[in-house]
C-alpha cells in the first residue's frame, strides 16, 4: 500500500491534539531550559521515532488477526484514551507543575552537543513507553490498515509538538490552557470510538 497524505493528516491531527497536552511536551520544555533546545529536539525526535515504529509494528501485527475483534479493540482503545483525557482535564495545570519538578532534575544540567542529545533521548524514550499517543498510534494502524500513512503522520506531529516545546513552549502555555486541549483531544478520541463501532456493526463505510 503507498502512501496516503490524507491518512497521514488526519493521524497528524490526532496525535497532535493528543500529545500537546501530554507530559512529553512539558519534560521537552524543560530540557531546553537546560540544554541547547535544538539538541534536545534531535533527541527528543529521535527517540519518539522508535516508539513509533514500535507502535506501528505492533498495530500491523494485531491488523493481521481477524478483523472485527481488533476493530473492537481499536474502538475501546479510543474509547479508553477519550475518558482518559476528559477526566485528566481539570487536573492538567496541576499536572503541568509536577511534570516540570519531575523532569527538572534529570539528566547533567552541563550536558552538551552528542551527550544532551542522548540525555534528551534517554529521558523521553523511557517516559513515552505505553504512551496514550503510542496506544493511539497502534490503533490508527488497525483502524486504517495503513501502516507508512499512520506511521508518517504520527511521528510528524510528535516531532512538531517536540519542536514547539523546546522553543516556544512557555508562550504556548500562557495562551492556550492545557486542560481545553485535552477536552479537545478527548472528544475527537471519543468520535473516533463510536465512528469505529458503527463500522463493526455495518452501519457506516468510512
Amino acid at each position: 500500500m503507498g502512501l496516503s497524505l490524507a491518512t497521514a493528516a488526519v493521524v497528524f491531527g490526532l496525535i497532535f491534539v493528543v500529545e500537546l497536552p501530554d507530559k512529553t511536551f512539558i519534560a521537552t520544555l524543560v530540557l531546553a531550559t537546560r540544554f541547547r533546545p535544538v539538541l534536545v529536539w534531535i533527541g527528543v525526535t529521535s527517540a519518539f521515532l522508535v516508539q513509533t515504529v514500535v507502535a506501528v509494528a505492533l498495530g500491523g501485527v494485531l491488523a493481521r488477526l481477524p478483523r472485527t475483534p481488533v476493530e473492537v479493540f481499536a474502538a475501546l482503545m479510543f474509547l479508553a484514551g477519550g475518558v482518559i483525557l476528559i477526566r485528566g482535564a481539570s487536573k492538567a495545570d496541576e499536572e503541568e507543575k509536577e511534570t516540570e519538578e519531575e523532569f527538572s532534575h534529570k539528566g547533567a544540567a552541563s550536558a552538551r552537543g552528542w551527550r544532551a542529545v542522548l540525555v534528551s533521548f534517554t529521558v523521553l524514550f523511557l517516559a513515552e513507553w505505553g504512551d496514550l499517543s503510542q496506544l493511539l498510534t497502534a490503533s490508527l494502524v488497525i483502524k486504517y490498515d495503513d501502516p507508512l500513512s499512520v506511521g508518517l503522520g504520527a511521528w510528524v506531529a510528535l516531532a512538531v509538538v517536540s519542536a514547539l516545546g523546546a522553543l516556544i513552549g512557555r508562550v504556548l502555555l500562557a495562551r492556550i490552557r492545557l486542560a481545553t486541549i485535552r477536552r479537545f483531544g478527548g472528544g475527537v478520541c471519543l468520535l473516533l470510538a463510536v465512528v469505529t463501532v458503527l463500522q463493526v456493526a455495518g452501519l457506516v463505510t468510512v
